[in-house]
């Protein structure tokens, strides 16, 4: 089974999957890093030189190169904030995994990215939020809601919710 975790940035995919991943024994794909190890570059410069279009069919190739490679084990995969907005990459995360959605309220994800220089962060941050939630519902299966919740306590809630 192969565990997808989505939500808008700062909602805590990577942090909590690298925490299941360890705790369920199997390997954790950060599709951000494996775009950034690909292309040698930091998203923020692949955004900044080539554009959103062109990250986004590099997100959409590194999803399919993970689900590809873990299609008969299980394996933790931490989703860009809009793998989500790729409607392709919606029916693979349907079909091919079980997808988990890691809500939390604005005012809290907006905190937890502040001064992060992550592409997109200051730039319409809760009307892209607003725009992608019906997209993160789409695309999951589970929603959990993170507020207030540790890292830890988030990974306890998805291991207990989905095994």
């Amino acid at each position: 089974m192969i565990l997808a975790l989505t939500g808008y940035m700062g909602c805590g995919k990577s942090t909590v999957g690298r925490i299941v991943a360890d705790a369920l024994g199997c390997p954790f794909i950060d599709i951000d890093e494996a775009i950034e190890k690909e292309a040698g570059r930091t998203i923020a410069d692949i955004f900044a030189e080539d554009g959103e279009p062109a990250f986004r069919q590099m997100e959409l190739k590194a999803l399919k190169s993970a689900l590809g490679k873990y299609q008969s084990n299980t394996a933790v995969i931490a989703l860009g904030g809009g793998t989500v907005t790729i409607p392709e990459a919606v029916r693979l995360l349907q079909n091919q995994t079980l997808c988990i959605w890691l809500q939390a309220p604005a005012d809290e994800l907006e905190s937890r990215v502040a001064g992060s220089g992550r592409p997109l962060a200051d730039k319409d941050f809760r009307a892209r939020l607003v725009s992608r939630e019906p997209l993160y519902a789409a695309a999951s299966h589970l929603p959990i809601d993170t507020t207030g919740l540790s890292p830890e306590e988030i990974a306890d809630e998805i291991i207990i919710d989905c095994l």
